[in-house]
């Protein structure tokens, strides 16, 4: 066993350790920032060696301090407080992943006597006797870890190899497993030090959009995902529940009501907080006796199936001519900004007090507002700042429904304006809007300032009905929340595309070739804020720019490259994405670009054709090309997947045209 006796040394050799958190932060409007003392940091010296793999959210402090481990054919695995199963489980299929064959799993109080050549010891850093290892390891400077924060270092453990993984929490051990998942492979553990923890305390995504709901297959799968890239919410709002929405004062059928239960306990495994979105505004009367006793016995019946955090939403509620209930009348007078915010918030205060206050393990609640986007300070928000229970953070979607950008003085403003903690429900890539029509929103997650979480306490992203196909935002979006002062859009990309692979090279290329098909990203009311196929259309550039200036033999062979590449890559992702519910969401797609890469070819024949004098080919193949793009064209997205319905879009403005151009070329 391990004990303070027997751990006679733990020199830090390298392994990972992440980075310093602010000492001292001022508080903006709304929030409370407490000051904290300085977060540790990696203490031991860089080391010459190859390129430390991959980790996605990026670390904080990362950095090679020693040779990589090997990892041998038996490997222990102990666990002290704070180290659940699932911890224990990522650790040891990683280090199978890894080579190991026999991976034992004990308590660090019931450690075998005959330690195995490899130990990796995981719990909380203030547990016994992970404090004592850390101090001993001498691989970190002192401090608190932040809340979710984690360590990872190496060292000597009895004579023998042991990698030493410490959370500030239970979920901070979490996150440690993930990261260690990251670091081992090809019968090696990388020889890194590690010092991590969150900018943004709530990180996560809202199924909020409208159309058909994801089912509670593709909610399962998304609650395992969320946590392998450090989310730590899931907000459940879909607005086509009626359960949710227009029939919020019903309790859930029985095997609706089984599906949630299992949700709660799944997003409890994997340390994501669930949380229950109610929408009753359509249809409530704030000031009726039977409707509050409605919300709360809703609320109440949601508790019971295991849901500790709520949310009440006012969203796209248009304004009355009248109240839903004489109550309301009399209490608040006519329908108005101030009178609206007035009731919203009387009932909000009466749920936090009467319900949230009173049940064990219920956080503060969060709100919806009525007025959930711009910055325009209004009545209705100044009725807010003043009247709702300070404890309640509030729901903001940025500086229009669909944010094309977002700054630091737009965050900062918002705190001011709402006078609470507020989040960001930013809508992207969510796809239920008419400009978003026969698309897929692929694009990284991009155009933030590192700096919002300064201001606000953190985001949510708003997915698509396409479950699968969001992981590609979702995953971005996690590596930008976790640190968004590291954040590198087509680093997280390629990354992305890399984990839907499971690494597969050619694969993850193919997907990339689809997704910058799919990069443009719509606004609300305006110019889209992510461009068409940036990477297409700088490759079909160059090709005409080589044509003009004479060199149509490197310009033909250049585009034969580029037909080929869009005409194989559905092939290879159908055969190489892992996540087989991608492939089925994305079909009209990867369709209509075997297609595109088609008409393509044509035109690179065609051209070809033309700068051997052989004109009237030349003519037919166009000809050919033009017909194969309005088949692409033509194809639709799958009844019943998408609000609203349409035909699919390939690199629109780019693959289109030059395919159009391509017969004015000379």
């Amino acid at each position: 066993m391990i004990s303070r006796r027997t751990v006679t040394t733990f020199l830090g050799t390298g392994l990972l350790l992440s980075g310093c958190a602010p000492g001292d932060a001022s508080s903006p409007a709304g929030r409370s920032v407490p000051r904290t003392p300085k977060a540790p940091s990696i203490a031991l010296g860089a080391v010459a060696g190859k390129a430390l793999p991959t980790v996605s959210p990026t670390p904080r402090q990362i950095r090679r301090t020693g040779p990589d481990l090997p990892v041998p054919r038996l490997v222990d695995v102990l666990t002290a407080e704070g180290a659940d199963p699932r911890c224990a489980d990522i650790v040891g299929r990683a280090l199978r992943r890894a080579g190991a064959a026999d991976v034992r799993v004990s308590p660090v109080g019931s450690a075998p006597r005959s330690p195995r050549p490899l130990t990796i010891v995981l719990g909380s850093a203030a547990a016994p006797p992970m404090a004592g290892m850390l101090q001993r390891s001498r691989a970190f400077t002192a401090g608190p870890l932040p809340p979710e924060g984690y360590q990872i270092t190496a060292g000597s453990l009895n004579g023998r190899t042991a990698v030493l993984l410490a959370g500030a929490d239970d979920d901070g051990v979490f996150y440690a497993a993930q990261t260690f998942a990251q670091l081992a492979g090809d019968r090696r553990i990388a020889g890194a030090t590690v010092v991590d923890h969150p900018a943004m305390p709530l990180r996560g995504v809202v199924e909020g959009f409208y159309g058909k709901p994801w089912t509670h297959r593709q909610r399962m799968d998304q609650i395992a995902f969320f946590g392998s890239v450090k989310f730590n919410t899931y907000l459940y709002a879909p607005k086509d529940d009626p359960y949710e929405r227009d029939r919020w004062r019903d309790p859930y059928p029985a095997r609706q009501a089984r599906e949630l239960a299992e949700l709660a306990r799944h997003a409890a495994a994997h340390h994501v907080r669930f949380t229950y979105v109610l929408s009753p505004g359509k249809s409530i009367g704030y000031n009726d006796a039977g409707d509050r006793k409605a919300l709360t016995g809703k609320l109440r019946f949601l508790y019971d199936l295991g849901i500790k955090d709520f949310a009440l939403a006012f969203d796209d509620v248009h304004p009355l001519p009248v109240w839903n209930s004489a109550a309301d009348l009399a209490r608040y007078g006519t329908v108005s900004e101030q009178a609206a915010a007035a009731a919203q918030s009387d009932l909000t205060n009466r749920v936090q007090r009467e319900f949230a206050d009173r049940h064990p393990g219920v956080r503060p609640l969060q709100f919806v507002p009525t007025q959930y986007s711009d910055l325009a300070d209004s009545p209705y928000k100044k009725t807010l700042r003043r009247t709702l229970d300070s404890r309640v953070k509030v729901w903001w979607t940025g500086a229009d429904v669909v944010p094309t950008s977002l700054t630091s003085g737009q965050a900062r403003r918002a705190a001011d304006v709402w006078g609470h903690d507020v989040l960001l429900w930013d809508n992207y890539p969510t796809n239920d809007y008419d400009r978003a029509a026969g698309r897929l929103l692929l694009a990284p997650y991009d155009k933030r300032t590192p700096e919002l979480g300064e201001h606000l306490g953190g985001l949510a992203l708003n997915p698509m009905n396409q479950a699968s196909a969001s992981k590609i935002a979702e995953f971005t979006g996690a590596d930008y929340a976790w640190n968004p002062r590291a954040y590198r859009p087509a680093d997280s990309w390629h990354a992305a595309a890399a984990y839907l692979t499971g690494g597969n090279q050619q694969a993850t290329q193919a997907l990339l070739v689809f997704l910058d098909t799919q990069h443009l990203a719509p606004s609300w009311s305006d110019a889209p804020w992510q461009p068409p196929a940036p990477a297409l259309k700088a490759r079909l550039d160059a090709v005409e720019r080589s044509w003009r200036a004479g060199r149509k033999d490197r310009a033909v062979a250049a585009l034969r490259a580029e037909a080929d590449s869009l005409a194989q890559a559905p092939g290879r992702i159908r055969e190489g994405v892992t996540d087989p519910g991608f492939v089925t969401e994305a079909k009209p797609w990867l369709d209509a670009l075997t297609l595109w890469g088609q008409a393509l070819r044509h035109t690179c024949e065609a051209l070809e054709l033309r700068s051997n004098g052989r004109s009237t080919q030349a003519t037919r193949a166009f000809t050919a090309a033009a017909d194969v793009a309005r088949q692409a064209s033509a194809i639709r997205t799958l009844p019943g997947a998408t609000r609203p319905q349409g035909t699919v879009k390939i690199a629109d403005g780019v693959l289109d045209t030059f395919i159009h151009r391509a017969p004015q070329l000379t």
